[in-house]
């Protein structure tokens, strides 16, 4: 049975309880692993999204980056934020704004109004994973951090890989805006069990008269090129890339920001973001590769739902039931991946990740028309046996070498490299997937010139707009064909930087970073 966890709560006579781990465990995996699920619930009702607000397809995905990209803003501010008001504060203030911001994005009558809410909602969700993490640590005996931790990245694996089929499900039967709404009741019930629950221990409690310095300068310029860096990714294509004066402006204005916050960070003593990690040859190995596993993880989770509603006529829901059983592979082997661990050095599971996570990929290339669900489900579900070997070796070969001092220094910064890269994976390889698609169609038009003249003179009306959809669809198909390579080929890419990845030290060495 596990040890209970005194619970002093603050009021008249202030009374002390025994709180049971595992309720306090439930308490703060519930609302993160909502707001795991809705980094990419959404995935599979961009379609319907679009058709209901009337937007663009590209201009629709705005809603799944955004929501990334101010969640990894507020990760660096986790600390100071728990330290200002409280950690049990802090998380409940999260999760009352990420619950409110979702009843909004399920109102919202246009595409700007849901863009801006989504905002707020991974404003709000961004400090759910760190203080959800910190709580267990706190919460555990030493022995039983690691079980916990499985439990809790159990539901961090599996909820971005589970939240399409979630969605597509619920938009097939109700309409999209309940893949919003749906947060609400979970949201309430997690407000209620973390002010009855939680409590803070004294180094996670708020100080009176307390005041926090915060790097203004550095945040500041994380948000301006972070934020100017995702319109260009998202507006280029649209644009016309630099042929803009926007995009040339908004391209230098991210550039200048991003360096700008590289070097004030590495100037001042209490940054913001805690770049003197990434001088560990480790940890700065493993976040290229938590960058790199967001950037396709979320990217393809993006792309395989569109492809499948817009190119094979799947619905929405059918899209889902094709993403579950790779979510399913994920919760189903994360434990045999923990017990490898132990006997094998990261990198080597790192690299057996990144191999089979390209070659389910690849497969995906091979898909035409006419298709069942069972083939992309099968090569799906290869790509998702990948991801499972990726997430716990990662971080365990992180923080090797991390002082313990720096643990909430270096999670934040782990976190930020994954989110991202998912936000520009997602914007990339949606930008790239379009401006495929017209030079395919280019190019297959060019071809059907000659045809039309000769033998479909006569062809009138609807008739020609159906040969005309017909070189859309064959477009489509090649230009995911071409994406898909290009998210496998920089899986393999990244493998030779883990051959310079040291091993794990031994028991009586010291930390090297921090």
């Amino acid at each position: 049975m596990s040890a209970l966890v005194s619970n002093n709560r603050s009021g008249a006579g202030g009374e002390s309880r025994v709180v049971n781990p595992w309720l306090i465990a439930l308490t703060v995996i519930l609302p993160t692993t909502m707001e795991l699920l809705d980094s990419s619930i959404a995935n599979v009702s961009v379609p319907h999204i679009a058709h209901s607000l009337s937007a663009g397809m590209d201009q629709s995905t705005w809603i799944l980056s955004s929501y990334l990209v101010s969640n990894a803003i507020v990760l660096p501010l986790t600390g100071w934020f728990s330290r200002l008001v409280g950690r049990k504060n802090y998380f409940i203030g999260c999760t009352l704004i990420f619950t409110l911001s979702s009843l909004l994005c399920g109102l919202a009558t246009t595409l700007p109004l849901l863009v801006f809410f989504r905002i707020i909602q991974g404003a709000g969700g961004g400090g759910l994973q760190p203080v959800s993490q910190a709580v267990l640590v706190d919460t555990f005996q030493r022995e039983k951090h690691g079980i916990a931790m499985a439990v809790y990245g159990m539901g961090a694996v599996s909820a971005p890989t589970l939240g399409p089929t979630i969605g597509g499900w619920i938009t097939d039967h109700y309409t999209w805006r309940w893949i919003f709404l749906i947060n609400i009741p979970i949201g309430i019930i997690s407000i209620l069990l973390s002010s009855y629950l939680l409590s803070d221990p004294p180094h996670a409690a708020k100080v009176p008269g307390s005041r926090q310095r915060i790097d203004y300068i550095g945040l500041g310029l994380l948000t301006l090129g972070l934020g100017f860096a995702q319109v260009v990714l998202d507006t280029g294509q649209r644009d016309n890339w630099f042929r803009s004066h926007f995009i040339i402006l908004a391209t230098i204005t991210a550039s200048l920001a991003l360096v700008g916050m590289v070097i004030w960070e590495f100037k001042i003593e209490n940054p913001i973001v805690e770049l003197h990690l990434l001088l560990d040859r480790n940890f700065v190995i493993s976040t290229s590769m938590m960058f790199t596993l967001g950037f396709i993880m979320y990217s393809t989770l993006v792309m395989l739902p569109i492809f499948l509603q817009t190119v094979l006529g799947f619905t929405a829901e059918q899209s889902g039931l094709v993403i579950l059983p790779g979510g399913l592979v994920t919760m189903v082997m994360l434990p045999f991946v923990g017990r490898i661990l132990g006997k094998v050095q990261p990198k080597w599971l790192i690299m057996t990740g990144f191999t089979i996570l390209a070659i389910g990929i690849l497969q995906l290339t091979h898909l035409k028309f006419g298709v069942g669900m069972r083939t992309p489900a099968g090569y799906w579900m290869i790509s998702r046996l990948g991801t499972s070997c990726l997430w716990v070796p990662t971080n365990v070969m992180a923080f090797y070498y991390v002082s313990r001092t720096k643990t909430n220094q270096a999670t934040g910064l782990i976190n930020l490299a994954r989110n991202i890269g998912a936000s520009m994976g997602i914007s990339f390889m949606t930008t790239f997937l379009y401006s495929r698609a017209q030079h395919h169609l280019d190019r297959l038009s060019g071809y059907a010139t000659g045809v039309d003249l000769r033998h479909l003179a006569a062809v009138q009306g609807h008739a020609q707009d159906f040969v005309y959809q017909g070189l859309q669809r064959q477009a489509m198909l090649l230009s995911f064909d071409d994406s898909f390579r290009v998210t496998a080929i920089i899986a393999i890419a990244v493998i030779p930087l883990l051959f310079l990845a040291k091993a794990k030290p031994h028991a009586d060495s010291k930390t090297i970073a921090g």
